[in-house]
Formats: C-alpha cells, sequence, structure tokens
C-alpha cells in the first residue's frame, strides 16, 4: 500500500502553513495527489433563528462563509503555485453540524488526510470536527501535525502505541508505508494485562508480522507510572527521541472522551511530535 491520494482540510490559512508544508512533503515523498478542501463555516446552528432574523441576516451568514473559502482557495492557490507536485483546490460551505457529511465524503477516497493540531489558540471547532469526520465518517487515517513542524516520512524512530485493539491494529496497518521506511519503530506498551493473550510476550506477534514487512522493530514494555496514558507516551517520546507516534483513535465513544478525557483526547490536545492516528 501507499498514500496516492492525500486530502488537508483547511479553514485559515494564516494557521495552516505548518499543516500544508506537511501535507506538500507527504504528497511529494510519495508522489501522491493533494487535494486541499478549503472550507467556509456557516456557524448558525440548523433550524434556529435569533430574535428577530431574517432571511437576509441567514443569506449573510453564508454569503460570509462563501466569501471565506473563495478567499482560502485563492491564498492555498498561491501556495502551490510553485510546487513540483499534482495538486489540486475545492471550494466548500458546510454548516458546522454538517462537516462531518461533507469531510467524511472527501476523506473516503482519501488515502491520508494530514491536518494541523486541532486545538489551541484560534482554533475553532471545525478543525476537531474536521479530524474526527476523517477517522469515522471517513475511515481514513489523519495525520496530526503540531504546530512549527513539518513531518518527515524518514523518520529516525516511531512509537507505536500498542494496546491489542481494533483501533490501534487499525492504524498500524494504514501507517506501514511510515513504518517500512522509519529506521526502528518502537512498540510501546504500557501496563499489559497480567492474564491477557500476550501475558508472556507483549508485542511479540505484532513485532513478527512487522518485520516480515522489512520493518525494523522492538519492544518496550512500560508501566503507568504518571497519571495518563498519553503522559507516558509523550515522556518515552522525549525519552527516545521519537519523531512519530502512531495509535489508535478513540477506543472510547467521543463523548465520553470530551467529557472525561482520554488517551485520543490528551494526545490530540499535548501532541509534540506528529501523530498518525485510525479509528
Amino acid at each position: 500500500m501507499a498514500y496516492k491520494t492525500v486530502l488537508t482540510i483547511v479553514t485559515d490559512v494564516s494557521q495552516a502553513h505548518g499543516q500544508i508544508d506537511s501535507a506538500v512533503a507527504v504528497a511529494r515523498a510519495e508522489d501522491a495527489h493533494l487535494e486541499v478542501l478549503c472550507l467556509g463555516v456557516d456557524r448558525t446552528q440548523t433550524g434556529y433563528y435569533y430574535a428577530g432574523a431574517t432571511a437576509f441576516v441567514q443569506q449573510e451568514v453564508l454569503d460570509r462563509a462563501q466569501e471565506e473559502a473563495r478567499e482560502t482557495e485563492k491564498a492555498i492557490n498561491e501556495r502551490l503555485s510553485s510546487e513540483d507536485i499534482r495538486w489540486s483546490t475545492e471550494a466548500v460551505v458546510a454548516q458546522i453540524g454538517a462537516i462531518a457529511t461533507v469531510v467524511g465524503l472527501r476523506a473516503r477516497f482519501a488515502d491520508l488526510v494530514v491536518m494541523g493540531h486541532p486545538y489551541g489558540e484560534g482554533r475553532g471547532q471545525e478543525l476537531e470536527a474536521a479530524v474526527e469526520a476523517a477517522l469515522f465518517e471517513g475511515q481514513s487515517p489523519a495525520l496530526i501535525v503540531p504546530d512549527g513542524q513539518v513531518v518527515s516520512l524518514n523518520a529516525r524512530r516511531v512509537v507505536v502505541a500498542w494496546n491489542q485493539s481494533n483501533e490501534a491494529m487499525n492504524a498500524i496497518r494504514k501507517a506501514l508505508p511510515l513504518l517500512k521506511s522509519a529506521q526502528l519503530v518502537d512498540i510501546t506498551v504500557i501496563d499489559p494485562p497480567a492474564h491477557g493473550p500476550e501475558r508472556s510476550d507483549p508485542g511479540g506477534q505484532l513485532s513478527q508480522w512487522l518485520a516480515r514487512h522489512g520493518v525494523k522493530v522492538e519492544v518496550s514494555v512500560l508501566a503507568k507510572t504518571l497519571p495518563r496514558i498519553s503522559d507516558v507516551i509523550n515522556r518515552h517520546v522525549r525519552d527516545t527521541s521519537a519523531q512519530m507516534v502512531v495509535m489508535g483513535a478513540y477506543g472510547h465513544s467521543r463523548f465520553r472522551e470530551a467529557i472525561l478525557g482520554g488517551a485520543t483526547r490528551n494526545m490530540l490536545e499535548q501532541a509534540e511530535v506528529p501523530i498518525l492516528m485510525a479509528h
């Protein structure tokens, strides 16, 4: 498998420089086509009208979203005009509650979705919605790139967070092109269950499978010495100077993670290196 169609969703060019640079780098490295969805967001809720609102007000909101999408597309066209890759742009307007449908349809036919950090100053909820749409509705892997970084597909060391879940296995399968090009892949297992199927050899079968694909592998079994799984993973990334993390996304429901927290949400909030996720 290779990444031949790369998708990125942009709502604000000023916040997406690293995201665009990373998407271009991936497309160039994989000889892929880069699709850029320039999204204008209508933030009014379907069926909801402010007191005294008229059809004119609603049209004005829609016109503003369309203008934002066109301006974003123009800026992206100028940015990509000198690149030596195949690329295309599309300007689309969606209500905030319909982003999943719009993004999911495009992500379904992408091999990889490259996105910037969805949380932080100046980020709207549409970015989180776009990432989740790629993972759930599009069933596509999402590569999340922190601010100020540009992803490299030839990472020296990649940490794979392994908990035997279907989500983790799906992420690893979809990350194979990246894992095969890495100098070393570190299968990281945190507090493996004493009575689980891998109790005598945590990560053993996964390492064997990856090795048969030509991946250079080692296994790290870590204790959960910090309050959250994400804290342990991030500390291990720092300690080993890893350049990327591969992990399953939303093993619990999105609602549960939004309210109570979870490894996916915490990793997205604290990302220090690019993270490839899949559900």
